[in-house]
């Protein structure tokens, strides 16, 4: 995917030149006002660009020089905006089946049953959308998205009306969808729950330019970044599998060089997840800890230590994989902390948000 766009809205310039590997979920990363919302009305051609080209493999969707610009319902991207959006005077199945009508019948590939059944919408075919909670109308304006036929889908911040429950409720199902449907999701977002979560990918955002782009755990564990990803939920992603359900509660995720304890998770052994840990939930400790109630104790190397603002620090762990720990700086002088110098990072189970938990999407065969 080609996307180069240049397009000025009073005093605010959004201007982007990158390409995209279109598998698996990209996030669009940044703080309100970094041009997230704009990128993506113009990827749908809700907005016009001044200039660039947008290209989706082989078909080119716009081109300032050569004049294409296919119109929005042409262009087989669906879209799931942060309302749902749906039609109050339609039942559910007209809603879902509402931009079906747009795409060609020798192009359709998107089995509605499956959709249906991957969304949990079966119930509600019948019912009007204003019987339903907001979770369940977001899953029906996700399902008309996907029924429209997308090569592509766009969801702009579709959790942001959502309260945590729900969010982690559509989450499961963004994933599903990702993981049993081939269509390639843009995702925008300034959640580093939602990151964490589901992008494989990110393009980072700000002031209307890209400043990075990348595998997610690669993004999100540059420091120089964290003024634009965020310094107090600032930590580290590792990928990680279950290899153990014990009969207390708890289930053992292995990682390279290490394993962690977190409360029992509904998953299959095997299953591949990204777990996040926010630096301000290590503790470190210059002896082995004893007779404590934190299960989580990794030994590991200073690697990089880093300053920040009210007296604080973060150290780069070398535990098998990185991790961050932020501790104060009063802390690490009484601790002699320097590169190079044995630690022991302490991670309590119940700090890990089950709710940021990410299934990783196994690689596909081509």
């Amino acid at each position: 995917m080609i996307v180069n766009f240049k397009k000025r809205l009073g005093d605010f310039i959004v201007d982007v030149n990158f390409n995209l590997e279109v598998n698996g979920i990209t996030v669009l990363f940044g703080r309100s006002g970094s041009g997230k919302t704009t990128l993506v009305n113009m990827m749908a051609g809700l907005l016009i660009p001044d200039e660039g080209v947008f290209e989706i493999g082989d078909r080119t969707l716009y081109h300032s020089v050569d004049r294409i610009n296919i119109k929005p319902e042409r262009r087989r991207i669906g879209y799931v905006f942060q309302e749902d959006r749906l039609f109050p005077h339609l039942t559910v199945k007209a809603n879902l089946f509402f931009g079906r009508r747009f795409a060609p019948k020798t192009n359709r590939y998107v089995n509605p049953s499956q959709v249906i059944e991957l969304l949990g919408l079966a119930n509600f075919l019948k019912r009007g959308p204003m019987t339903l909670s907001g979770g369940e109308r977001q899953r029906v304006a996700i399902g008309r998205a996907l029924l429209s036929e997308p090569r592509l889908l766009l969801m702009d911040e579709p959790l942001a009306a959502l309260d945590s429950e729900r969010k982690s409720e559509i989450m499961a199902y963004i994933e599903r969808l990702r993981d049993e449907l081939d269509i390639p999701i843009i995702y925008v977002s300034h959640s580093l729950e939602e990151v964490g979560r589901l992008a494989d990918n990110i393009v980072l955002l700000s002031n209307g330019a890209v400043i990075a782009m990348g595998p997610t755990a690669d993004i999100m564990g540059r420091p120089d970044l964290r003024p634009h990803t965020g310094r107090h939920e600032a930590g580290a992603i590792i990928n990680t599998t279950v290899t153990h359900h014990d009969n207390i509660g708890l289930t053992t995720l292995e990682f390279t060089g290490g394993s962690l304890q977190v409360a029992k998770l509904d998953l299959a052994l095997g299953t591949s997840v990204r777990v996040r840990i926010r630096a301000r939930d290590v503790v470190i400790a210059t002896v082995v800890p004893e007779s404590i109630s934190i299960l989580n104790i990794f030994k590991g190397e200073v690697v990089e230590i880093i300053e920040g603002n009210e007296g604080a620090i973060d150290l780069r762990l070398d535990i098998g994989v990185n991790l961050w720990a932020r501790i104060t700086k009063r802390s690490s002088n009484e601790l002699n902390l320097t590169p190079g110098c044995q630690v022991y990072a302490l991670v309590k189970s119940v700090a890990i948000d089950r709710h940021s938990l990410g299934l990783i999407v196994p690689p596909r065969q081509k």
